[in-house]
């Protein structure tokens, strides 16, 4: 009785995977990630939920030649580990050529090896671009997803242009802006 009752009164913390698509050092996105795990970290989050960010950079192109017996190289297998592990995905990046950048569809790809790792994962997706905020990204990457059986939080949606003034974003990357900061906020939430 004294296990149940243990068990019952530790809270479920949902575990969030978060990829960046973006290799770059000063990258928004990345800022974005890290300003999700801050809202995160407050109080009334607590325990509830957290937010883990794996680094996608080291990951080698996919080549089936690779896998071994039924293996994938040693970062593959972590990566892939990861996924498994998670119960959501948070996927931050830019828009490339009205798209999904490289590393983070090589990631995808990775993952979806089979067995797939991305499935029946409740999913949520945070652009920071020019333009549109990287609106093509998000639907292209939907598109994906169905056939990966991920579970897309529909809103709210985020799409930001970087580039736009005021500044969002200071010279490491790191979000500065208020407003863009409370939008942020139902993002990461919308995963519990």
């Amino acid at each position: 009785m004294e296990i149940m009752e243990e068990a019952a009164a530790k809270p479920v913390v949902i575990k969030v995977a978060a990829l960046c698509g973006s290799l770059r050092k000063a990258s928004f996105n990345r800022g974005l990630i890290h300003s999700a795990i801050q809202i995160l970290s407050e109080k009334s989050w607590m325990n509830r939920m957290e937010i883990e960010y794996i680094d996608i950079s080291e990951l080698p192109m996919l080549n089936t030649d690779l896998e071994v017996d039924g293996t994938f190289p040693p970062q593959v297998e972590e990566f892939r580990h990861k996924i498994l592990e998670a119960d959501s995905i948070l996927f931050a990046s830019p828009e490339y050529n009205y798209s999904i950048t490289a590393p983070l569809k090589n990631a995808i790809d990775w993952a979806s090896r089979p067995p797939n790792c991305w499935a029946d994962k409740a999913t949520a997706i945070l652009s920071a671009s020019g333009g549109s905020g990287g609106s093509r990204f998000h639907y292209h990457l939907r598109q994906i997803g169905v056939f990966l059986n991920l579970h897309f939080i529909n809103k709210p949606e985020f799409f930001l242009n970087a580039f736009e003034p005021p500044f969002k974003f200071d010279s490491n990357g790191n979000l500065i802006n208020e407003e863009v900061m409370e939008k942020l906020k139902g993002v990461p939430c919308s995963l519990a």
